[in-house]
């Protein structure tokens, strides 16, 4: 029995939101990320500009910097989402999304990892991760591959769909450039330090609830029990706020060992453990993208969820 059209409306009004995320989520899983004339690739051409005629080794400097960067895009969406607002939201939040990306990379360490081919993994890690590959064995590529998926799901995924469910359109646009100011100015070397402390403290803010709760996503997915445990245990001892969390809790979800010894830029630095078990294999790397594409679809649920509940 069909729904009357006039009811019919109704409810894709409620739902409007979550139809376009779901729309965006799809509409990435057919598409993927757009190979030319990415608009994120104008955006860190303008970035990368700003900052080659701005840095000044100033916290000033930086501050408008990202303003100038940011804000005028993020004013535009919101602008221009009152005219056709489901529309608006699906192309934003599609751009702002890198799911199907994110597992096509993924994919491609696993195939040649299981197939025993390791110079070609370690060729296909190392344009995911910046520690040395050259000579990393099953386990170490295995590693390195999901500690950069768990941490990245939050960074090209949960982030994004959390400030669009807040924002709508421009929330997610606002996140997404946040987070690319981030991985091009928020470092802490003497060129970056000051200049681009603004775009880390923002893009830390953006992300502290959307980590957390892509950490809670991951344990409720696995071995919740000893996810929540290595969250709590672990998390702090990692420089950064947002990636302990969802780093350990994906860890310990799976019942694998991450963290440990890594090799960047020719130094050896020991990482605080995550998680507990053995150490990670091909098959593991494989459990952890599902992981997070459960986890998407977990979000999307609770979504429609949370906004049928708000309108009951």
């Amino acid at each position: 029995m069909s729904l009357p059209i006039e009811t019919a409306g109704q409810l894709a009004g409620i739902f409007a939101m979550p139809l376009a995320a779901l729309a965006a989520v799809l509409l990435d899983r057919a598409l993927g990320e757009v190979s030319r004339w990415h608009p994120l690739v104008g955006f860190g051409n303008l970035a990368a500009w700003l900052e080659g005629k701005m840095n000044r080794n100033s916290l000033l400097t930086g501050s408008l910097a990202w303003l100038l960067a940011v804000g005028p895009w993020v004013a535009l969406a919101f602008a221009l989402r009152p005219l056709a607002p489901f529309a608006v939201d699906v192309v934003l939040l599609y751009f702002a999304l890198g799911a199907q990306s994110l597992g096509e990379h993924a994919e491609a360490i696993v195939a040649p990892l299981q197939a025993g081919d390791l110079p070609a993994a370690r060729q296909r890690v190392g344009w995911i991760v910046s520690r040395e590959t050259a000579t990393l064995d099953e386990s170490g590529v295995a590693k390195a591959a999901c500690e950069s998926l768990l941490e990245n799901g939050n960074d090209a995924i949960f982030g994004a769909l959390f400030w669009f469910a807040l924002l709508g359109g421009p929330g997610a646009l606002l996140f997404r450039l946040a987070n690319t100011l981030d991985a091009m100015w928020g470092y802490r070397t003497e060129r970056y330090n000051l200049f681009g402390r603004c775009a880390a403290r923002l893009d830390d803010a953006l992300n502290y609830i959307p980590a957390r709760l892509t950490a809670l996503s991951y344990a409720l997915l696995g071995k919740t029990r000893l996810a929540l445990t290595c969250w709590r245990s672990q998390a702090p001892g990692w420089d950064s706020p947002n990636a302990g969390p969802v780093m350990a809790a994906g860890a310990g979800s799976l019942g694998i060992a991450l963290g440990g010894a890594a090799v960047y830029h020719g130094e050896l630095e020991i990482r605080p453990p995550l998680g507990a078990g053995p150490a990670p294999v091909a098959s593991d790397l494989r459990r952890a993208i599902s992981l997070v594409k459960n986890s998407l679809w977990l979000w999307l649920t609770v979504l429609f969820i949370i906004t049928g509940a708000l309108h009951a």
